[in-house]
């Protein structure tokens, strides 16, 4: 595990008071969504890990190496396959905190980041969800990687703009 794992831990504690507490070269991608669902049944969605396969865009090749069924909690740890640009590589998550129906986060282990950690949560809003994602990460071989950023950034925010397409399609809203 990286050193930069306590660092994003303690940022995620305090970013509201210091928005500008990443480390260097850490990158933020931040979304939130309402959906007209109880926040049980998104929860619930994101819960089965064969719905990530299902929301990633298809050009990404995403295959779910780890045997059926996953059982999701703190500590589990999914493998993945992937293309990017036609270049094949593996990916490694587990699950660093788990708090249904409300939260869980996930880091990657083995990928192709420096550091990767998602963290997901879910607010009841009145029977509607306001669902919010927020991603932490690092290029690899910072500082030369920086230079991909822009592509990286336009490819994240690509990424995430299909699964919210897709999570409506699928939940029916």
């Amino acid at each position: 595990m990286s050193d930069y794992s306590e660092v994003i831990r303690a940022h995620r504690r305090d970013h509201l008071a210091k928005p500008h507490s990443l480390p260097r070269g850490v990158h933020r991608y931040f979304e939130s969504t309402l959906l007209p669902l109880p926040v049980e049944q998104v929860f619930e969605f994101f819960s089965k890990a064969d719905n990530l396969q299902a929301i990633t865009p298809p050009e990404l090749h995403f295959v779910i190496k780890t045997p059926r069924p996953i059982v999701m909690g703190q500590g589990t740890l999914i493998d993945y396959s992937l293309k990017l640009n036609g270049l094949p590589f593996g990916w490694r998550t587990r699950i660093t905190h788990w708090e249904p129906p409300y939260a869980f986060a996930d880091e990657q282990l083995k990928g192709p980041y420096a550091v990767w950690f998602h963290t997901h949560t879910f607010a009841d809003e009145g029977g509607r969800t306001r669902m919010d994602d927020e991603v932490l990460y690092k290029l690899p071989l910072w500082p030369l990687g920086e230079v991909a950023y822009p592509f990286v950034k336009a490819k994240v925010e690509r990424i995430f703009r299909y699964r919210r397409a897709k999570i409506r399609e699928i939940l029916g809203v």
